[in-house]
Order: structure tokens, then sequence, then C-alpha cells
């Protein structure tokens, strides 16, 4: 047999969908050709790479390599092919794009638009997940670029400086830490909280935070957004902690305060990563570097808290 890209995105497809008539419906060819090209595979690398079995099929350690080493080829083909059509057609490409939630609905929209208007030929596929997985996805090559909270992850990832957020505790306004402006995180222990989901980065830290104090987390309800985390304080299930810019377009149509946390670890980092800068393509550079030149310059901006102080 001789290896070929057709062959690669069909296991990939395979391990995407978790089974043969899933990849097979989605590349609209017949499952026993999916199956003889997987048989193929694993006798060239004369390693089996699929575990079959009621529910699907699951990958081998071996399997697991291959997926993150062919999405690394065929990204790298797609983008050659991408950066070759630029001379013929003015496309200079895409770039793949995972961010979490703090990052889209703060930062990403206006930095963004703003990159569109320079580059008006660049496309950018942009999709929410949660911390952890935005850096596993980076170093197997499911992203160009990660945006996430800097948290140890355990990856040999290049790692660029993004905006600094600010989490703050939400509560009702009939809630008895209302009347503060600032509190220790621990004193919001004694009460319900509302959670973000499991996975997220704010749900960790609070986790982590809570161990420290030697208190638990009583977590009530868990949802995904923040605007479904507000609309949950204000009906008074518990209170919750969202970034401060996050929660302002939801803020002014809701009966809840915003209340300060003290703790270091409530001023977070963002990062940037990408899995090679030497080996990033060259819209996927453009991109990153706009971002790090948009942060940068609004980090020099005087907070609006300090210019109501002036």
């Amino acid at each position: 047999m001789k290896l070929d890209t057709t062959s690669l995105k069909l296991f990939v497809r395979v391990a995407e969908t978790g089974t043969i008539t899933g990849a097979a419906e989605a590349e609209f060819i017949a499952p026993s050709a999916v199956s003889k090209r997987l048989s193929e595979l694993e006798v060239h690398f004369r390693t089996p790479l699929l575990k079959r079995n009621n529910r699907g099929v699951e990958l081998t350690p071996a399997g697991n390599a291959l997926l993150n080493l062919s999405r690394g080829i065929l990204h790298n083909l797609e983008d050659l092919g991408l950066q070759m059509q630029e001379y013929a057609s003015g496309t200079r490409g895409s770039i793949r794009v995972y961010a979490n939630m703090s990052a889209i609905t703060q930062y990403l929209p206006g930095e963004t638009q703003s990159f569109f208007a320079m580059h008006p030929d660049i496309n950018v596929h942009l999709e929410e997940k949660v911390s952890p997985i935005i850096t596993r996805e980076v170093m197997a090559n499911g992203a160009d670029i990660g945006i996430c909270a800097m948290l140890p992850h355990g990856y040999d990832l290049a790692e660029f400086p993004y905006h600094t957020d600010d989490l703050v505790l939400v509560v009702p306004l009939d809630h008895p830490l209302a009347l503060r402006e600032s509190i220790e995180f621990r004193e919001s222990l004694d009460h319900a909280y509302v959670g973000l989901h499991t996975s997220s980065a704010i749900n960790l830290e609070l986790l982590r935070a809570a161990s420290l104090a030697n208190r638990p987390l009583k977590l009530r309800i868990q949802v995904t957004s923040y605007d479904a985390l507000c609309i949950m304080v204000q009906a008074g299930l518990g209170v919750g902690v969202v970034p401060r810019g996050a929660i302002r377009q939801y803020v002014g149509g809701l009966n809840v305060k915003v209340v300060s946390i003290r703790d270091a670890w409530a001023r977070r980092k963002l990062c940037i990563y990408v899995k090679d800068v030497d080996r990033l393509s060259m819209t996927a550079r453009l991109f990153v570097d706009h971002l790090v030149d948009m942060s940068a310059q609004q980090e020099r901006l005087p907070s609006p808290s300090a210019m109501a102080g002036s």
C-alpha cells in the first residue's frame, strides 16, 4: 500500500465520529471502503490502530499518535494549497481558532473585526471551548491558535500574552454580600454558588481556591454561559463568579450587585497558544501579531476605575 492523504482523512474522520458508518456518511462513500482503508493502514504500519466494539471504534495508543500526526500533515497540506492559491485568486487562507468564553465575550469580536478590515481575504473559523480542551487541541493540531486562561497544561506550546481578566462576584440585590464592595473569596463560601461548566478555567480556579481555604464550594447549579449565570443569580439561586468585562452587557438589565474579589488569583491572565511559531502559517501569524498588539494597546490605557478616581 502507498500511504495517501485520502486514507489519512478517512482515519481522522473515523476517530472524530467514533464509528465507521458515521465517517462513511460524512465522506459519502461506502462503509466497506472505509474499513478497507483502515485495514490497509494497520497493515502498512504493522500495528493495530483501532479497537472495534458494539458502540463503534476506540483508538489504540498507536491510533492516537497517528491521529495527531495526520491532523498536522493534512493541515500543512491544506495551508500549502491555500497559500499557493493566493497568487491566482488573492485568497490569503483560513485560521482555526479555539477560544474560551471570556475571550469571545470580551475581546475577540472587536479585535477580529479590526483584523478583517486590514485583511478582508482571510477567514477565521472560531469555536468556543473550555481552557483545558483548547491547549490539548492546539497541541494535537486541532486548532492553529488557542486563546484561554493561563493555567498549567503540561504541553510544549509557545505562549503569547493576551488580556488581563478581573474576576468578580455577582450576587442578588437582597443578598447579605450585596452590602459589600469587595470581599475575600473565603467569605463567600458560606453561600450557595451558581457555577460554570465543570471543566471551565473559572470553575477549576474556584475549586482550587476553596480547597486552599479548606472549605467546600457549594455548587447548587451549573450553567454554560455568563448570561445564564447572571439570570440564575438574579433568581436567587446563589452567587457566581464571572469576568468583570463580560458582565457589563448583562448587569444593566439585571437586579444583581457586582462585588470585587481581593484574592490575587481573581486577576488572571489570558494567553494565546500555538504549537510551533516557526511552522505557523503566515495568515495565523498575522492574526496572533494583531491580537497581541491590540491587547498591549488596551493594557496601556488607564482603567475606567482609575479614570473615575482622577
